[in-house]
This record gives structure tokens, sequence and C-alpha cells, in this order.
């Protein structure tokens, strides 16, 4: 099994919460939700029982329907059924797949006041109201997200612990690494473009001593799981859906990468679309990005939701999306991103690893435009706005994402000036080694994100 961090999360939870609370794990689709807890389960705890509710049993699922008044008896039904002794306070249930049984996630209430055992759930799409509009939720329960690999924990699958550490420890001091380590990370970060951060993908791309072809079968895989549940959804917004869902890549390879809601449809609105964006953006295939008009001292108070960006959740997914049509010639568009020969926009795949890598970090996704009427175009364009996360004096972070190594910042300067009074520290995260400019800006390596 892979090194995760949600791993942590777990056993904070398990000695701070000492069963007065369950835990859902909530994330996309085939991210390693139920084999990180699993393991978790192994480790820690004398007993556990995994119940699946994609496929158990219907007489489980009737013990949960009949059995709640009873406790008693529903756990002798589990631990005949599973054939598992449970003992008091040194065993854990785990409800894995939950949304598929609403009714189980509702008897959390019961089950956690009871005491006798711990209770992790996992879910992908929980919160889509359909999943949850005959039931109480829980409170219970408190939740944690967990992602696909992030670049800390790719670079950790392939032995690079130390790598890791040199990286952040250059971030802390604001040092260059040495150019020869520089050269390695950025080649081990485009691996990770590429393959993703999908355990499987990743698992696939080891066995196979780091030849693509096994791993690029498994995130096509993954892309058909993901068309198949959209298919399940709600026929009022399932071609919206789908629709959105196909044109991701066409979107990010323009040179704004934003979408308008009213050009994807003449006769499109916002509220038409909704609930489109709610449920990728709700089962975590893609992370939005909302237009902040004013960016200040709470940046959702000014976003616009008919301007989004939408980004791929995982960038390997991405990859393996933006070619789908062309699976012939695959090693040449990975041989091509080694080599910084990529004939199309390799700045959507950096942008969409960065934004990736500030979801994971705990980010909601925010960027800034503003349109000179003068010159009739966006003469400012920043990809991300961060804050310091202080309440008392929160200071804005903008971020500018470069692929190529050379390039102007003029838009970061002008933000820079606009908004002086406003911001902290500055950045534009680009290939080149960390440097920081005769201005203040602080130019960082794009593999350091994960530090931000």
């Amino acid at each position: 099994m892979f090194k995760r961090k949600v791993y942590d999360k777990l056993l904070k939870w398990k000695n701070e919460t000492q069963g007065s609370k369950a835990i859902l794990v909530e994330g996309a689709r085939r991210i390693g939700k139920s084999t990180v807890v699993e393991e978790f389960a192994k480790n820690n705890y004398k007993s556990y029982i995994l119940i699946d509710f994609s496929k158990t049993t219907n007489s489980v699922k009737e013990a949960f329907n009949n059995l709640l008044n009873s406790l008693d008896s529903l756990f002798m039904v589990l631990s005949l059924e599973f054939d598992t002794p449970l003992y008091p306070r040194e065993s854990l249930i785990i409800f894995d797949e939950v949304q598929k049984f609403p009714r189980a996630r509702e008897a959390i209430k019961h089950l956690v006041k009871d005491g006798r055992y711990d209770y992790i759930e996992t879910g992908s799409l929980i919160s889509i109201k359909e999943n949850v509009k005959d039931i109480l939720i829980p409170s219970e329960e408190q939740s944690i997200t967990m992602f696909p690999m992030d670049f800390e924990e790719f670079a950790w699958a392939l032995g690079e612990e130390m790598l890791i550490k040199y990286i952040r420890e250059c971030f802390e001091k604001k040092d260059p690494l040495y150019d020869s380590i520089h050269k390695k990370a950025m080649f081990l970060f485009k691996q990770y473009i590429l393959v993703g951060g999908m355990p499987k993908a990743v698992d696939e791309f080891l066995l196979h001593n780091k030849q693509f072809t096994q791993c690029e079968k498994e995130k096509r895989d993954i892309l058909k799981t993901y068309r198949d549940d959209i298919h399940k959804i709600d026929r009022a917004y399932q071609s919206k859906v789908l629709s959105i869902f196909d044109q991701i890549p066409s979107f990010l390879s323009q040179h704004e990468k934003r979408v308008r809601i009213n050009s994807i449809s003449t006769d499109s609105t916002a509220i038409d679309y909704e609930e489109t964006f709610f449920w990728l953006s709700d089962s975590m295939i893609c992370n939005e990005c909302f237009l902040c008009t004013d960016p200040n001292l709470g940046l959702s108070l000014n976003e616009k939701r008919n301007f989004v960006k939408c980004y791929m959740g995982d960038t390997g997914l991405l990859l393996t999306h933006a070619f789908d049509e062309n699976n012939e010639g695959q090693t040449n568009y990975h041989k091509e991103l080694l080599s910084d020969k990529l004939s199309i926009n390799q700045g959507m795949f950096f942008e969409n690893v960065v934004a990736q890598m500030l979801v994971s970090n705990g980010h909601k996704l925010y960027f800034y435009t503003r349109y000179n009427e003068e010159k009739h175009r966006n003469d400012i364009e920043i990809d991300f706005l961060l804050t310091t996360g202080n309440k008392v004096s929160q200071k804005l972070i903008p971020l500018e994402v470069k692929s190529s190594k050379s390039y102007k910042a003029e838009s970061m300067k002008r933000f820079i000036e606009k908004f002086i009074n406003r911001i902290d520290k500055a950045y534009i995260i680009h290939p080149k080694n960390l440097s920081i400019r005769e201005d203040g800006i602080i130019c960082i390596p794009v593999y350091m994100t994960f530090c931000l």
C-alpha cells in the first residue's frame, strides 16, 4: 500500500474522538479510499468488518432496516454474516460506498451513541441531493476529504522521500535547489503529470518498470467509470454534465481557460448549468475555480459564478482525456512532455496540476481578471488567489502559472500595483529553479506548489 496523508488524519480522529464521532472519508472514485481505510483497520484494531454497500447481501440491508432498535441483534447479524468477532472499543465497522445505502449513514447516530465500536464511512458523490434527500444527516459524524495522490505522495511511492525533504527545506529558506537536483525534480514532476495520482495507475506505472502502456489503460478505465456514473444521474441534467465533462480539455486549451456559461449554449444561463457544475465538483471529478471580482478579505463574498474554470481533479486523467481519440500516439505525447516539446498547449497541464495541488492543500480556487476598455482586452489575468488565512490581518497571495522558461510578468506587476496594500507576497510558478526578482516576486519551480 502506498503511504497516504489521510492515514495520519484517521489516526488523529481515533485518538481524539475515542468513539464519540464516526468519520466520513469523502472523495472521487478510485482514489484509494477503501484501501487506506482497510489498512488502517488492520493496523489499529483487534478486528474489523468492512461492509461494501455496492455489493452487500440483502440480509445485511434488512438488518439495518429492522434492527436499529435492537443493536445486540444487529451486531450479532453482522458478526455472523462476516464471520468476525466484535470486541467493545477494540473493533471497527467500515461502511464502504455508504452512498449506495443511505439508511446505514442515518444509523450512525444510534451506533455512535451506543458506544461499543468505532465507525468509518467512505463515499463517492456522498453529498449529491438524491442520495441524502430522505435521511437525517447525523451530527455524530465528522468528515475528511481525500484526494488523488499529490506530488509528495507520488514521490514517496517512487522512493524519493529525501528529495521531497530537500525541496521543502529549500522552499522554507527560499534557496534554489542544486541545479542537478532541480533537473531531477522536474523530471519526476513531469512523470507525475503524465501518470497522475490515481493509485492503481501509479501501481501499474511501477509494476511495468515506469512504462506508460498499462498505466494508460488503467486511466481509460477510470474515465469510463466516470462516464458510467454520469449516465446514472438525474436525466434532467445528465446530458449537460456529460457535455461539460467531454469539453474540459477544450476549455483548458483556450488562452483564458475559463468557461462563460452563456457561451456553452446561446440560451443558457448560470442557473441552467448550476446542477452540472455542482455534480462535477461534488463528485470531485473536477475542481472549480471562480472569478473573484474584488480581491479582498473573504474572497467568496465577491465571487462571480457565471465565469468558472473547470479543472480535472487529476492531471494524469486530463492527459488521457485530452488524447483519448489517439490511442496509437500515446507514446509520442509522453516523450514530448518529458522533453518539453509537447505540440499542444502545455500550459493547460501545468495550470491543472497546480490547481490539483492547491485543492489537496485545502485551498478553494479563485482567479482574477481585469478588462481594459481602451485596449479591448484583459490586461490583468491572475491564475489563482490565495490568502494568508489570518482572519485578523488577512492578506492576498496571487499566483501566476507559466509553463515556458521564457515569459513576461506584466500582468502580475499590474495586479501588485493595483492592490499593493492587500498583498502579502506574490508567486510565479514556472519550470525554472527558485529565484526572487528585484520587484520581490518569488519565482518557484512548479514542483514546489505542494509547499504553499
